[in-house]
């Protein structure tokens, strides 16, 4: 009996030993299968580790585009989050334009990134075209910078307009801006401006007032009380030989009768105050300038609003039809571009006067909850506070 309790013994150790051999065996498999997976594209070595910053600050990492993963679908659209780059080239210049274009770099890459392929059509007016013209002053300044002239010669004004369009597009502008912005190798000439060079310029106009209003331009009182602005002014009528005239109010240069020159005048003043301040004081104050300008006048262009006169004439109360053929027809004409608030507040006065030639008498914005968002780039942002913009329309339409 003894004898066949300690066979028993001995059988339920063996047993519990194998059990215990079989577990470290399948154990030992799984290790050295992964071991094989991993060694082909694994190496582990410290190395891969980050070296930790020697001191407590540090700058941000820098990402370069070439690192981001490639779309895994190139026959499909891309993903409406999925990073883009605009594609860049080296540009095929003319060799005829005598300029160094790489001390011009910041300025150029602004521009083209103001003037990017899909965005150029939709804000030309607001940011595109303004800092394009701000480039061709600030490139005439730079080119006369080591001469008496102040303008180019047509032939090499043909070059350089070229080449410089050509490095914008070759950096992901919009290779038709020459175009949407109305600008040719003619503005850098001076065109019939009878003043091009340094030195007549400066027998003729006071040029101390002339720089000291528009090396500092103030964005908020310069569109009210324009200083600068009057200063350009003042000086193109001086080398253009037009009479000046001021209104009463003294706010505002006028000209009894326009002539061609003084347009082209204003380019050289342009011209003469690049070459006096520097690229950014330039690029800041006539992007200011610009701002200004755009927002005089509507940049958007109306169609007669039959549809919307014929369904909201003689209405008390809101009514379906003529509110949705409102918000067709303001759909349609926000489609156009982009536009300031400022210039939002015009074109709403434009089209409330359109409706009134046309017999409709009722305050239609308010009754089908049309906003002044709904004319500008705000309409992008539904967070909007738009009581103002609400009473701003009210205002509107009850004035014309």
């Amino acid at each position: 009996m003894e004898g066949f309790q300690t066979i028993s013994c001995l059988k339920g150790s063996l047993g519990h030993q194998f059990l215990l051999f079989i577990v470290w065996l399948s154990s030992f498999q799984v290790a050295v299968a992964l071991q094989t997976l991993l060694e082909p594209n694994h190496v582990s070595s410290t190395s891969e580790l980050g070296t930790p910053p020697i001191s407590g600050l540090f700058g941000p990492i820098e990402i370069s585009p070439s690192v981001l993963p490639r779309y895994p679908y190139p026959s499909e659209n891309l993903a409406p989050m999925y990073p883009t780059f605009p594609t860049t080239y080296e540009p095929n210049l003319t060799g005829k334009c005598p300029v160094n274009f790489t001390a011009m770099s910041n300025v150029i890459d602004r521009t083209a990134s103001d003037c990017s392929q899909p965005l150029a059509a939709l804000v030309g007016n607001v940011i595109c075209c303004p800092q394009l013209g701000s480039l061709l002053h600030i490139f005439q300044g730079y080119f006369s910078g080591n001469s008496d002239k102040l303008v180019l010669q047509n032939a090499v004004a043909d070059d350089c307009f070229s080449d410089i369009i050509s490095i914008l597009a070759s950096r992901g502008a919009n290779i038709t801006i020459p175009t949407l912005c109305s600008v040719k190798s003619l503005n850098l000439t001076g065109g019939l401006c009878p003043v091009k060079d340094v030195v007549n310029f400066e027998k003729i106009v006071n040029t101390s007032k002339l720089l000291e209003a528009c090396s500092t331009v103030d964005p908020l009182k310069e569109c009210c009380r324009p200083i600068c602005q009057s200063a350009i002014m003042e000086a193109a009528l001086e080398i253009s030989g037009t009479q000046l005239t001021i209104n009463d109010n003294r706010d505002l240069v006028t000209v009894p009768n326009h002539n061609d020159p003084l347009s082209d005048c204003k380019g050289v003043v342009f011209s003469y105050i690049s070459r006096k301040l520097s690229a950014d004081a330039a690029t800041s104050a006539f992007r200011i300038l610009s701002a200004c300008k755009v927002n005089k006048a509507c940049p958007l262009n109306f169609t007669q609003p039959l549809e919307v006169i014929k369904a909201c004439r003689n209405l008390a109360a809101p009514n379906p039809s003529c509110c949705s053929s409102l918000n067709t027809y303001i759909a349609g004409i926000q489609n156009q571009m982009l536009i300031t608030n400022k210039q939002a507040i015009i074109c709403a006065t434009v089209l409330g006067s359109k409706l009134r030639q046309g017999g409709v008498m009722t305050n239609v914005y308010e009754l089908c909850d049309i906003d002044l968002k709904d004319f500008s780039i705000q309409g992008l942002f539904p967070q909007f506070d738009t009581s103002l913009l609400k009473f701003s329309l009210h205002f509107i339409l009850y004035s014309i």
